[in-house]
């Protein structure tokens, strides 16, 4: 037998453990990170490199995330800092949820106590994807959501009626930028960025306190986790503090306990086609 044949047949393995967890569980909370996005055609902003090479201005002027994705940005350059952001709102808008996230909706359809989803994503591809709004947490905030930058009332809006129009060649924003209805200052993002001191977390506290109403009430829990890292380790520590078995999936750093969790380093949506399969074959899931 072959190395890779062996590979495969661990894996094999590795999902059919994946269906059996599945199948004992009344509850799922669906961790996710970065990586999920990337699953699903999103740029991988995780390091300069990436983030560069979908923005060649911000290449060009030597930025790094760190140093766009602030509120100094926004009051120092707010038309590149905009640029930024509206390129991303305006992507996220038209990004088609990958499969991976319409299998773990079939999964959550078939379980007693459903699904909670816990994310640093700010993109909105769980809401996209047909998930129940009250039922997510972003823990890092929603780009679809603005705030005033200075703060003023500690009020969350929309973003539904800002249409940003870019120069890409420049990340700059040739639109008006909106604007808080209470003061008329500046209105940015309502997203936890570096050197926050002013990010207004109602909405995020408001989800939070959903998730533990409805963890309180799940008795056999099973969490998945999709593409969280080690570089912002928020996702991942929550979903270890649950202290229930784990599904970890990641293409690099995919390593978790061996007797309470599986372990698949794979794209997420490799990941969620090997575990519908092995559902589908044990009768969990319905073609």
């Amino acid at each position: 037998m072959t190395s890779n044949s062996t590979g495969i047949g661990l894996l094999h393995e590795r999902y059919a453990r994946c269906a059996q967890l599945i199948s004992q569980a009344d509850g799922l909370l669906i961790t996710a990170g970065a990586g999920l996005g990337v699953d699903s055609g999103l740029p991988d902003f995780r390091g300069s490199a990436g983030m560069w090479r979908a923005y060649p201005a911000l290449a060009r002027a030597q930025m790094h995330f760190q140093d766009i994705a602030s509120p100094e940005a926004f009051r120092e350059r707010p038309r590149l800092a905009w640029g930024f952001y509206g390129h991303r709102l305006r992507m996220y808008r038209e990004t088609e949820p990958g499969p991976a996230l319409e299998i773990l909706k079939q999964i959550a359809r078939r379980l007693p106590d459903g699904a909670f989803v816990f994310t640093s994503n700010v993109d909105g591809q769980f809401q996209k994807a047909g998930f129940a709004a009250h039922r997510v947490v972003e823990c890092h905030g929603s780009i679809h959501h603005l705030q005033c930058l200075d703060g003023c009332m500690n009020d969350v809006w929309s973003a539904e009626g800002f249409g940003p129009e870019v120069n890409e060649d420049r990340c700059e924003l040739t639109n008006a930028p909106p604007r808080c209805p209470w003061c008329g200052g500046l209105a940015r993002p309502n997203i936890l960025m570096f050197g926050e001191r002013q990010w207004i977390d109602d909405r995020t506290r408001a989800q939070k306190a959903r998730l533990s109403m409805w963890r309180s009430k799940v008795e056999r829990l099973l969490v998945i986790e999709i593409g969280a890292g080690y570089a912002i380790p928020t996702v991942r520590m929550f979903g270890e503090q649950q202290d229930v078995p784990l599904i970890r999936i990641n293409t690099t750093e995919a390593k978790t306990s061996a007797d309470r969790g599986v372990s698949l380093q794979v794209t997420g949506t490799e990941a969620m086609r090997g575990i519908a399969a092995a559902l589908l074959e044990g009768g969990f899931l319905d073609d």
